[in-house]
């Protein structure tokens, strides 16, 4: 029994049940946090109904996780195909198909993921329960709407290819989609497989570079739909812009947007129309939230990340100047020194702020499991009862 209880994991309990037709009991543990730390579900003792998908299961996981490649997928599309129409009837359309089939079975398998009940933390496998909360919300309204390819039902009924502003609007409806990636962050977050600093700079990243790349695709838009072409930022500059390369247009959105974002502004590349002006101050003014956020996450982490240095740093300098004032010998204050050393080295291996926060019951555990073999073994508690051992070790 104990070899067995080393070599499997205790969470699988929390899952186990003895009838199909019950609930299972979570024992208050958050959905958020079971499996976001790295710990692997064994499903061996998962007992759920018929065509119910655990949310934990490994496939499944997989499969969010696939989904999220495709939703990188769709915050790069939505916006530039709203932009640059000709790339939203060729061929990307058939792109954007396959996508939106990937994310239309995603919508017919959550009718069947077993769910969280958060007032009473059961696991509810019941399937009118989950079909019913499914299709209450506001998720199924948006996930259907995000995934319905409009352009392509409307082609399909009048036989013709509208290239019209409505549908590149109506794209953006898969921006709802991005939940996904934040989701996806939050679990990392929590995972200590990934480095936290990493996670978070690379957040830092994907907001900062859908800003610009949203930014100058609708930068763009105005011009393109402005009633005179050369009245335009881009139209100033090169002539007949709508029938040039599509990606030449992309590139003078792209550098138009990073220079805005950096507050560099060359000047090449200026508003021109009062739509323009208008869109150029929502922009800048967006910046500077922008910019706060990822200044102070920044600061943040590497603040974090330093403040063990700089505690060591301060009391090395105390020890100095104490030294240097009281004229102690070298001999004394370099085994100062290297007890400040050892402390800082050693400070992660403090056992008492490791326990403080942990049950009694727990701590009792990792004391027999790591002195109760020494104390046995020890001569002088050769004989004596297991009880007064293990009140020795607790």
């Amino acid at each position: 029994m104990s070899s067995w209880s080393e070599t499997r994991s205790p969470l699988p309990l929390l899952f186990r049940r003895h009838s199909s037709g019950e609930i299972k009991n979570l024992a208050s543990v958050s959905s958020s946090l079971l499996p976001a730390f790295g710990t692997v579900v064994d499903e061996g003792h998962l007992r759920l109904k018929k065509y119910v998908i655990a949310p934990y299961d490994y496939r499944y996981r997989w499969w969010q996780t696939f989904l999220v490649v495709l939703v990188v997928y769709s915050a790069w599309a939505s916006p530039f195909e709203l932009a640059f129409r000709k790339a939203a009837t060729g061929s990307l359309l058939i792109v954007d198909l396959v996508v939106d089939f990937f994310f239309a079975a995603d919508i017919i398998f959550t009718f069947f993921v077993a769910y969280l009940d958060k007032s009473t933390y059961l696991l509810v496998d019941d399937h009118k329960k989950i079909a019913l909360r499914y299709v209450t919300r506001l998720w199924f309204t948006m996930d259907v709407a995000s995934t319905l390819p409009f352009q392509f039902i409307y082609r399909i009924f009048t036989g013709q290819l509208h290239d019209g502003r409505v549908f590149g609007f109506l794209n953006l409806l898969r921006l709802w989609r991005l939940r996904r990636v934040g989701e996806l962050f939050t679990r990392l977050e929590k995972d200590i497989r990934f480095t936290y600093f990493i996670t978070r700079l690379s957040k830092l990243i994907c907001v900062t570079l859908f800003a610009v790349h949203s930014a100058g695709c609708f930068y763009f838009y105005l011009a393109a739909h402005h009633k005179i072409p050369e009245n335009t930022w881009i139209g100033s500059q090169v002539n007949d812009f709508k029938h040039r390369s599509i990606w030449l247009g992309y590139t003078y959105s792209i550098y138009w947007s990073i220079v805005t974002l950096t507050t560099v502004g060359y000047g090449d590349l200026h508003a021109v129309n009062t739509g323009e002006k208008v869109f150029n101050m929502l922009y800048m003014l967006f910046n500077i939230g922008l910019t706060a956020y990822i200044i102070g996450n920044m600061t943040n982490l590497i603040v974090h990340s330093a403040v063990r240095t700089l505690f060591m740093r301060n009391a090395i300098n105390e020890i100095l100047r104490y030294g240097s004032k009281n004229r102690l010998p070298e001999g004394l204050r370099e085994q100062m020194l290297a007890h400040m050393q050892l402390r800082f080295k050693t400070a992660e291996l403090q056992q008492e702020e490791v326990l403080e926060d942990l049950p009694k019951a727990i701590r009792s555990s990792i004391s027999q499991h790591l002195f109760r073999g020494t104390v046995e073994k020890t001569y002088l508690f050769q004989g004596v009862s297991v009880d007064l051992i293990a009140q020795m070790v607790k």
